[in-house]
């Protein structure tokens, strides 16, 4: 029998930008629309964009952090249309921005409930404490990330750098439940392609 691939969604993606330069903060509050900065009480800027629905923090360093995308593309998208507002805004950016993908977020579900005490004592690199957290943690080795999974059968999968990584992620810990007799059989989906 084989199993039905697992829903997974992309939450967020968070993205690290190495411009090279340092940039004026100052400068940039002063120019630029949508900029939240208040540097008595965080040492970096806010910018957010509607489209692609992202927020990211500048530094004066020239480093920046994009959170909120939905894609990778989305990422590098809101990045580059920050770094073109800035040059049209006279504040140069010279050269193009090293931008490095650090963590993906999704969320999916296996379609099936899983008994998270059995799952604890069986599936390896595993912790289960019900009284501090209601999802099993999980850290696969390849790819490497960490899933939580819960009893539901619900699972957030974390860590991933690229997203092909997550449906990976999601299949990989599916068939290894499926394969230590971990997943309630009962309410199992399969792939009517593979009858």
């Amino acid at each position: 029998m084989a199993l039905a691939d697992p829903l997974t969604t992309i939450q967020n993606v968070v993205a690290s930008v190495t411009t090279g330069q340092t940039l004026d903060l100052d400068e940039i509050a002063a120019t630029m629309p949508d900029i939240e900065y208040d540097p008595t009480q965080f040492p970096g800027l806010v910018y957010r964009l509607k489209k692609p629905k992202t927020a990211t923090l500048i530094f004066n360093t020239g480093k920046m952090v994009c959170t909120g995308g939905k894609s990778e593309k989305d990422s590098r998208r809101a990045v580059m249309k920050i770094v073109k507002g800035l040059n049209q805004a006279g504040i140069k950016v010279s050269g193009k921005p090293e931008i490095t993908i650090q963590n993906i977020v999704a969320s999916g579900d296996l379609g099936v409930t899983v008994n998270l005490e059995k799952t604890a004592m069986i599936l390896e690199n595993s912790l289960y404490e019900p009284e501090q957290f209601p999802g099993l943690i999980h850290r696969m080795r390849v790819p490497k990330t960490v899933i939580l999974i819960f009893g539901s059968g619900k699972i957030v999968i974390t860590g991933a750098k690229f997203e092909d990584q997550v449906p990976e992620a999601a299949k990989k810990i599916m068939g290894r439940l499926y394969d230590l007799e971990l997943l309630d059989m009962e309410k199992i989906e399969v792939d009517d392609d593979d009858w």
